[in-house]
C-alpha cells in the first residue's frame, strides 16, 4: 500500500467529522435565523443554548464517524468512487438519525425541534459528500499533473481482457495506475528487469490460464518483493464469489452459495420489507380508495387482480390494480402474433387493446403495482428483487434463465430501473443474475432511490 493511499484515506476521517459538525451548526443557525424564528419562535437560549448544542453536535458527529467506519467508508483504496461513497454516507447518516430519534424518544429530555434533525440530516449528507468530492478532485489532479501516488503496474497476458485493462488504464489516468509494461506470460526474468527502473508496485495477471507452477512462482516472487498481486478470475474462480467454509470432523468443506443474501442479511432484509410495506399500506390507503373508485367507474371487473407467479419454486398470487378489461387472459392467445418480445418467453404489445383508459394511466405511472406491498408484507415478495415470473414463462426458460428464481421477486429491481420491458430478455436475465450474485443493502438502497427518481418519467410500461 502506497503512502498516498494512506494519506488520502486518513484525511477523510477528520474531514468527515468537520463536515458533520458544520452541518449541525448550520442547522442551528438556520433554525434561529429571524426569518425562520419569526415564523415559528424557539426558546433555544433557555433549553438548548449554542454551547450545549455544540457539545451534542460533537458527540453525534463522533458517533456518525464510527458508523462510517463500520460501513467501510475509511477502507484504504487507490481511488474512491463518489457515487459509491454517497450511498454509504446516506445510509450511515440515516441510520444515525434514526438511532438519535429513538434515543430522544426514550430520554424525553432533549430539544423538541424536528427542524434541527431534518436540516442536520440533509446538510450532513450534502457537506460530507461535498468534502469527499473535493478530496477526490484534488487527488485526481495530483495524479494527472504529477503522477502523485500512482501504482506502477505490469500486466501479464495477451487476450481480450488484457486489452480492456490496458485501455482503461490509458484512457482513465484518474484510476491511479502507471503502466510500466505488458508481457505475454509470467516470465520472472522480464519482471526482474523492471524492479529497479522504474520500479513495480503491482502485477495484474489478466490471463490466469497458465501452469500452476508458474503462477505459484509468480505469487512467491511478489510476496518476497512486497508487490501487490491481483488476477482476473476464470469461470472456475468466479464460482467461489459467494462461499462459506465449514468442517466435518477435520475435513474443510467450501460451500458455493448462489447469493450473499443469507443468514442475518436475510433477516435484516425481511425486517426492512415488513416495516416499509406496512407503513406504505397505511399511508397509501386513502389513495388506494381513490384508485379503486376510478377503476370501478371506468370498466367492469374487480379492483384487484390476482395473478399466478412463482417465488423460489412455489406459486403465489400477486396483487395488482386491474388495468385490463375483464377476461383479458383468455384473449392473450389471440394476440400472441403481435408479441414484440421475440427474444424470449415474455409477452409485450404496444397499444394492447385489452388495457382500459384508467389502466393505461396506472401502467404509465406504475400505480398498478402498489398492491404488491401486500405480497411484500406477507413474505411472498421483497421490495427489491428480480421480476416476478409467470409459471407458463418458466416452462420455456433455458437452464441459465432459472438462476433468477434463487431469491424472492421484487416490486422493483436492477432490470426494472435499467429499461424494464424495453430490455432484451437475455439482458434482463444478466442484470437479475448480477443482482443475485452481488446483493447488498447498499445496492438495494441505490435501486430504491433510482426507482423513485424515474417513477414519473419511465415510459417503458404500457
Amino acid at each position: 500500500m502506497k503512502p498516498s493511499e494512506i494519506i488520502f484515506t486518513v484525511i477523510l476521517l477528520p474531514l468527515d467529522f468537520l463536515m458533520l459538525v458544520l452541518a449541525g451548526i448550520f442547522a442551528y443557525f438556520l433554525r434561529t435565523n429571524p426569518l425562520v424564528a419569526n415564523f415559528r419562535p424557539v426558546l433555544f437560549y433557555v433549553n438548548l443554548p449554542l454551547s450545549k448544542f455544540i457539545i451534542l453536535t460533537l458527540a453525534v458527529s463522533l458517533f456518525l464517524v464510527l458508523i462510517f467506519a463500520l460501513m467501510g467508508l475509511y477502507k484504504m483504496k487507490q481511488v474512491r468512487s463518489i457515487s459509491e461513497d454517497f450511498f454509504k454516507i446516506l445510509a450511515g447518516i440515516s441510520l444515525g438519525v434514526i438511532m438519535l430519534v429513538f434515543y430522544i424518544f426514550l430520554r424525553r429530555e432533549w430539544f423538541n425541534s424536528r427542524f434541527l434533525i431534518l436540516a442536520g440530516w440533509i446538510l450532513a449528507v450534502v457537506l460530507v459528500t461535498f468534502g469527499r468530492y473535493l478530496i477526490s478532485k484534488l487527488q485526481a489532479y495530483l495524479i494527472r499533473k504529477y503522477k502523485f501516488g500512482t501504482q506502477r503496474l505490469i500486466i501479464i497476458g495477451n487476450d481480450n481482457m488484457t486489452v480492456k485493462i490496458k485501455n482503461d488504464i490509458e484512457n482513465k489516468p484518474e484510476l491511479g495506475y502507471q503502466l510500466i509494461s505488458n508481457i505475454n506470460n509470467p516470465d520472472l526474468s522480464i519482471i526482474k528487469n523492471s524492479l529497479k527502473n522504474p520500479g513495480v508496485d503491482e502485477i495484474i495477471l489478466a490471463d490466469p490460464n497458465w501452469e500452476k507452477e508458474k503462477i505459484l512462482e509468480l505469487i512467491d516472487f511478489c510476496s518476497e518483493h512486497h508487490i501487490s498481486f491481483k488476477f482476473v478470475p476464470n469461470i472456475f474462480h468466479t464460482l467461489g464469489v459467494n462461499t462459506s467454509i465449514e468442517t466435518i470432523g477435520s475435513i474443510p468443506l467450501i460451500e458455493l452459495k448462489r447469493t450473499p443474501l443469507d443468514g442475518w442479511w436475510r433477516v435484516i432484509k425481511r425486517c426492512i420489507d415488513i416495516i416499509v410495506s406496512s407503513l406504505g399500506l397505511i399511508v397509501l390507503f386513502p389513495f388506494f380508495l381513490i384508485l379503486a373508485f376510478a377503476i370501478k367507474w371506468d370498466s367492469e371487473g374487480p379492483v384487484l387482480v390476482k395473478l399466478k407467479r412463482v417465488s423460489r419454486g412455489k406459486e403465489f398470487l400477486l396483487y395488482k390494480f386491474r388495468s385490463m378489461i375483464k377476461g383479458a387472459d383468455d384473449l392473450k392467445k389471440f394476440l400472441w402474433i403481435y408479441n414484440e418480445r421475440a427474444d424470449g418467453p415474455l409477452f409485450k404489445m404496444k397499444d394492447d387493446p385489452r388495457i382500459t383508459n384508467v389502466g393505461r394511466f396506472l401502467r404509465r405511472h406504475r400505480l398498478d403495482e402498489f398492491p404488491q406491498l401486500i405480497n411484500v408484507f406477507k413474505g411472498e415478495m421483497s421490495l427489491v428483487g428480480p421480476r416476478p415470473h409467470e409459471p407458463n414463462e418458466i416452462e420455456k426458460y433455458q437452464k441459465h434463465h432459472k438462476k433468477v428464481l434463487a431469491i424472492k421477486p421484487g416490486i422493483t429491481g436492477l432490470a426494472q430501473i435499467s429499461g424494464s420491458s424495453d430490455l432484451p430478455f437475455e439482458q434482463e436475465v444478466k442484470l437479475d443474475t448480477y443482482y443475485i450474485e452481488n446483493w447488498s443493502i447498499i445496492l438495494d438502497l441505490k435501486i430504491l432511490l433510482k426507482t423513485l427518481a424515474i417513477f414519473w418519467r419511465d415510459k417503458s410500461a404500457y
